[in-house]
Parts: C-alpha cells; structure tokens; sequence
C-alpha cells in the first residue's frame, strides 16, 4: 500500500462538510492538505485546526469556476511545495427546482462549479503530475450520476458528466502514471444536504468520516492499480438502487 506522508494534496469545497473530513483524514495520515473553498474563512477555519494539532496545512481561497485564479493557484502551490501529488475535486452545488421552474442562469451556475470546474483544475493540475511522473485525481460524484430523481436536473447533468469526464481523464491519464478515480458516494450527514432538506431522515445518510475513510483507501493502493470508479452509499441509501 502506497504512504500519504508528506504527499501534497489540494481538495476542493474544504472548507466544511466531506472536503473538511476528507482533509482531517488525509492530514491525520500524514498528508499535507490545502483546503481550498470560494469562502476564505471556512477553509482556513479547517486548516488552522490542523496545525493546531501540528499537522501541515495551508487554506486557500479559491473559486474553481474562474480559471484564471485556478491556473495561479496551482502555480503558487507547486511553487511553494513543489508539486501536487493529488487533486480531489469536492466542490458541487445544486438548485433544487422542476426544469419548467429552472433558471438558465442556475442551470449554468451547477454546471459551472460541478463540471467545468472539475475539468479545469484537473487540466491544470495534469502537466505538473505528468512533469511528476505521478500523481492522483478523484472526483467526488454522486447516485445522481446513476438514476434521476424530479427537481435536480441541473445536478443530473452535471455529476453524470462528471462520471463521463472522470474515465476519460483516466484513459488519458494512465499513460502518464496519472490515477483518476470517480467516487460515487451516497447521501451524507452534510450542510449540502441538511440545510436545504432540514425535514430529511438522518438514518438514511451516512457518516461523511466513511467517505473520507474511502478516498484515503483509494489514495493508498499500489502504484500497479488504479480503483476507476469506487460507490459508497449508507445502508438505508434511498436514491440507489
């Protein structure tokens, strides 16, 4: 099994729900983690609790829809650090309303952070991990991306592209020792879900911490295999199958 110590690892959305567990988990393993979310004080918030507890982790603010901050973010990391050895693609949001009720602007607004963004940090982080010889990409997907459900048309779309852009980077990736990963995870206890669906049963969600659990286990597999697509869903999972 592959060691995070040490491994520089830029995760997106940080700043709170499975992209601040994903960054206790990751740093807890050794990991060098930069939360990096649109809200500056939420993601330092997350990694000033990590040095506190003496483990490395530096905050950035960072809206992943606007490309020319993504390419001077990764810059300013591999200047600092020396490369990115993996990129977790966390971000998403969602508006939930019938297509009839759907504003185009929210329509592009999901798409925007949840496809567009994914493609574009990973087309900038990939000629640095080529340059590497290594590195790893897991993008956090969704059951949306394996049925349909009435009111997140938006949200379909997007993580069901996400699926699609997540193995073809893989086969463009591999050739180069790039991992991609699509990790499709069920309903969490998570501010994404609990603050739009206050009335939600919470016995139909799963620990965010096993989520997280799940991508360091990815992370650590030998450097000869690559886990293409991995599903994580809670035991009472209502949206699949």
């Amino acid at each position: 099994m592959n060691n995070l110590e040490g491994k520089i690892v830029l995760i997106t959305g940080g700043g709170r729900g499975l992209g601040a567990m994903t960054c206790h988990t990751l740093a807890e393993a050794g990991a060098v983690v930069i939360p990096a979310d649109i809200r500056a004080d939420l993601a330092e918030a997350v990694a000033a609790e990590l040095r506190s507890k003496g483990k490395t982790a530096v905050s950035l603010r960072l809206d992943v829809t606007n490309q020319e901050q993504v390419a001077e973010a990764v810059r300013q990391i591999v200047t600092d650090f020396g490369r990115i050895d993996v990129l977790i693609n966390n971000a998403g949001t969602d508006v939930t309303r019938s297509i009839e009720e759907l504003a185009i602007d929210d329509w592009d607004q999901v798409l925007a952070v949840n496809l567009r963004g994914p493609f574009i940090l990973s087309k900038a982080v990939l000629p640095f991990m080529k340059r590497h010889g290594r590195g790893h990409i897991i993008n956090i997907v969704s059951t949306a991306a394996k049925r349909a459900w009435a009111n997140a048309s938006a949200y379909h779309a997007s993580k069901w592209g996400l699926l699609g852009l997540s193995y073809a980077l893989h086969v463009e990736g591999r050739l180069y020792n790039v991992k991609v990963t699509a990790l499709v995870a069920g309903g969490m206890r998570t501010p994404f879900l609990l603050e739009r669906f206050p009335d939600i049963d919470l016995e139909t969600l799963q620990d965010p911490k096993n989520v997280a659990d799940t991508i360091r286990f990815v992370l650590m597999q030998p450097d000869e295999s690559v886990i293409a697509e991995i599903m994580v869903l809670p035991m009472r999972e209502t949206s699949w199958p």
